[in-house]
């Protein structure tokens, strides 16, 4: 059952990072892609039937959580609770963006929240970045399975580092400018004429710095924790995940040339899946590792719940998702096509 929940988990934050994360990339690109304001209110209605949908991910992963792995829940949430309640903050505050801006029509209120919904967007995934890399780095764990982490220290990887040190700061940057480009081809594949064109470059720009904080990403993964590459060692086929990786990288890049904006997407789709799977891959069976040693690491058998609230659990948990796929299959079809903002909506 340890096994089954903690893949559980990894799909629903998997799926969180790949739907929220376009719209997470789009609030980054908002400013600097959208022009006019006929631009502005073209990529928020790319996002705005769905958005917060979305976001039920992140609720359902973080439920699953709490009754698997009650004390993985209790330990994160205590020692990283001061970014927590930053993320919590500009979570609220993209919502807000999204929902208010249009609520008067003067230009400061929209360029007020127009600020709103970058910063929030930007800062989120900076924030994601940095905290799947404070993971996989570990924390400095007590015997009781508690932490205290400062927001820096020395910026070095050690037995007692900060939430911010050289390794987690590559991670919020690639979390950034892989959301972006994300949000990038999303729109290329949402909008049309000069906008969709503008989508289209700002991808294959950012192409190129991805490529290249993915490739050092990967070695600084294996220098900040020296065991990452076990369980790839142990299972050989596991290297399949960095080769699709790269290969949804080659994706990007060549079908957003082409202008197939849906393959393009796809590709970016599976390139943030692997990357999380590729995390999940290193972690396995630790659901998070300790730096002051491997004793205090929380595992699945330490942290696991109780085997009758497993398999209740699993059977409330296979109805729920059941609902929440139907939700999204009919959602997803009804808002298919291009934004317009002469047809009042989507062009099927």
């Amino acid at each position: 059952m340890g096994f089954i929940w903690f893949w559980l988990v990894a799909v629903m934050l998997v799926a969180y990072v790949v739907l929220d994360g376009f719209d997470i990339g789009v609030g980054i690109l908002h400013l600097f892609l959208a022009r006019t304001e006929s631009d502005r209110q073209i990529t928020l209605r790319s996002i705005g039937p769905v958005w917060d949908g979305n976001e039920v991910w992140l609720l359902a992963g973080g439920g699953t959580l709490y009754f698997a792995f009650p004390l993985l829940y209790a330990s994160a949430f205590s020692g990283f609770y001061l970014a927590l309640m930053i993320v919590l903050w500009l979570l609220i505050g993209r919502g807000a963006a999204i929902e208010l801006r249009m609520k008067i029509n003067i230009s400061v209120w929209k360029a007020f929240f127009d600020g709103v919904f970058f910063i929030s967007s930007a800062l989120l995934a900076v924030f994601y970045g940095a905290a799947l890399a404070n993971v996989i780095r570990g924390v400095p764990l007590n015997p009781d399975g508690y932490f205290f982490l400062p927001l820096w220290t020395d910026w070095r990887v050690g037995p007692y580092p900060g939430i911010l040190d050289w390794y987690t700061v590559i991670g919020g940057v690639v979390a950034l400018v892989a959301l972006a480009e994300h949000g990038a081809l999303y729109l290329a594949l949402k909008t049309t004429k000069d906008l969709q064109e503008r989508s289209r470059a700002t991808a294959r720009m950012l192409w190129v710095a991805l490529f290249a904080l993915t490739v050092i990403s990967l070695p600084a993964s294996v220098i900040a924790r020296s065991d990452t590459l076990d369980n790839y060692r142990k299972y050989p086929l596991t290297f399949a995940v960095p080769l699709i990786v790269f290969l949804s990288l080659l994706g990007m890049i060549h079908f957003c040339r082409k202008g197939e904006d849906r393959k393009a997407f796809g590709c970016s789709c599976a390139y943030l899946s692997m990357m999380l799977v590729g995390a999940a891959v290193a972690l396995y069976p630790r659901l998070l590792p300790a730096t002051t040693g491997l004793q205090y690491d929380i595992t699945i058998d330490r942290a696991l719940s109780g085997p009758h609230t497993l398999h209740v659990g699993l059977i409330w948990w296979t109805f729920g998702i059941l609902l929440a796929l139907i939700y999204f299959v009919v959602v997803y079809r009804m808002f298919r096509g291009k934004v317009s903002l002469e047809s009042g909506g989507y062009e099927h």
